[in-house]
């Protein structure tokens, strides 16, 4: 970063203009032909907004990331002429290329999003010249002919057998996101429950609340455990006065600060014990990352369509490692008609959240399906476990407040005071937490790297006696805590 070619912080005044009086976002090839995306570039950063303070929470300053239009690249008309194309082709070659130079930097110091980085997809290239579109429903072929689906399938059926399900008692599809999984998932329980109730934990992922407001859903936020996990009590207390209408749950395979796991068994257990039969509730899982790790992990509770629960969704980009956003949903075939509609111009039915769908992505995770199977998985789970178990080890015998819960590789510990330190790590921050999460990309030696700059960081940072690290005994226990009192 430091030795940057051109420091557009020199080039750039405060309120986002250049020296010359042209606005940051309208640079010409001209202006950028020396660009570096590594340099820093000056505020300014977006407004602070405030958080909604829901349920008597404290308000509490978030501080948005920076503004991407002081550094970003304009789109020029290219000239006609052959060899003024020919420079705009070299510049757009050079950008890329510099590009690419911060991309391998920023990789080197990923650790804060549940990302796996380390894939290698060069034999899939040759696909790249075609427009793969899987629009309409994954099991009906439509008109058009440049698709995937057979690949789209096969990858359904093999998570299908991982959640126990069988062919024909199954439908799903491949999404764009996680979050789209749990759009979908969650619509499903409002079409089959029209007047449910959505319950879910205070810890679950803004996307549950996202559907919540989208659709119009009344929705029950559930206070958790200590360790993020869903605190069945409370479950019990919010579902009692409203037995009266249906309850569509949520349940998480791994929240997303904590890493916690939803105890499945006992929220059918507390649904049953309120008077619910299972014609009366339904149950989506977000396993985003955890709902593949899961089934490899020793005495884990399993998610299985054999027990009462309508769908499960995971995302591919990241235990897996897919270079794109992409997803797995799966539900019980028998509540797709709920949602589902002919459509005459597709030759297909339409029972998804998106229209067109990445026909790319499903290739991908065949692709990696077929490299690595069960077995491949298995291994990649365990190494992750151990070397989450070994941060958090070396972050408690640092004196640093670190908490790991027992089917997670997400490692949360005391907020490092800089914030030049975070966004170059690239933490998750919640409050006075960060985590790390910790992917089959992230090995030891690149944690003893960010421990070691950690260390040395907090020697800095606390150097005056004054000020202390913050006390994390509320977010993560008082075992966990180092602070000055519980330690």
């Amino acid at each position: 970063m430091a030795g940057s070619a051109v420091d557009l912080t020199k080039m750039t005044s405060l309120d986002g203009s250049l020296s010359n009086g042209k606005s940051a976002d309208h640079l010409t090839v001209a202006d950028v032909e020396s660009f570096d995306p590594t340099a820093v570039v000056a505020e300014p950063v977006p407004p602070v907004v405030q958080s909604n303070g829901e349920n008597g929470e404290k308000m509490r300053e978030i501080v948005l990331g920076k503004n991407v239009h002081t550094m970003c690249l304009e789109v020029t008309e290219p000239d006609h002429d052959d060899e003024s194309t020919g420079d705009k082709d070299a510049y757009m070659a050079s950008v890329l290329a510099r590009y690419r130079k911060t991309l391998l930097e920023r990789t080197k110091h990923h650790l804060g999003y549940p990302y796996n980085l380390d894939f290698d997809y060069g034999a899939l290239s040759q696909l790249q010249h075609f427009s793969i579109n899987n629009l309409g429903d994954p099991f009906i072929e439509s008109n058009y002919g440049v698709h995937s689906r057979q690949f789209e399938v096969g990858v359904l059926d093999w998570f299908a057998r991982l959640w126990e399900i069988e062919k024909n008692d199954y439908w799903g599809y491949i999404t764009n996101c996680g979050t789209e999984g749990n759009l979908h998932g969650i619509l499903l329980g409002r079409e089959v429950f029209p007047d449910g109730i959505l319950y879910a934990s205070k810890e679950s992922h803004y996307s549950v609340f996202k559907a919540a407001r989208m659709y119009r859903m009344e929705c029950e936020k559930v206070g958790t455990l200590i360790t993020g996990e869903i605190d069945c009590k409370d479950f019990k207390a919010k579902l009692l006065p409203n037995k009266c209408k249906p309850a569509i749950i949520n349940v998480n395979i791994g929240t997303t600060v904590k890493g916690a796991v939803d105890d499945l068994d006992l929220v059918i257990q507390t649904l049953e014990e309120c008077g619910y039969s299972e014609d009366r509730f339904y149950i989506h899982c977000d396993g985003a990352l955890f709902g593949l790790m899961m089934p490899f992990v020793k005495k884990a509770p399993k998610v299985s369509f054999k027990k009462p629960i309508g769908s499960v969704s995971v995302s591919g980009h990241k235990f897996v490692g897919c270079p794109m956003p992409c997803g797995v949903q799966l539900t019980r075939l028998k509540h797709i008609n709920a949602l589902s509609s002919n459509v005459e111009y597709l030759a297909s039915r339409d029972a998804t959240i998106m229209g067109s769908r990445n026909g790319h992505a499903p290739i991908f995770l065949w692709y990696t399906l077929n490299k690595k199977g069960y077995k491949g998985f298995q291994k990649e789970v365990q190494r992750c476990l151990r070397n989450a178990h070994y941060l958090k080890d070396c972050l408690i015998e640092a004196g640093i407040s670190a908490m790991l819960n027992e089917l997670s590789s997400t490692v949360v510990f005391e907020r490092p005071r800089d914030e030049e330190f975070v966004r170059r790590w690239q933490l998750a921050c919640e409050g006075n937490m960060a985590h790390i999460v910790v992917m089959p990309s992230v090995s030891v030696e690149k944690l003893d790297y960010f421990l070691n700059e950690l260390v040395q960081g907090r020697s800095i940072w606390y150097k005056d006696e004054n000020v202390r690290p913050p006390c994390l005994a509320a977010d993560v226990g008082t075992v966990n805590c180092c602070c000055a009192l519980h330690k």
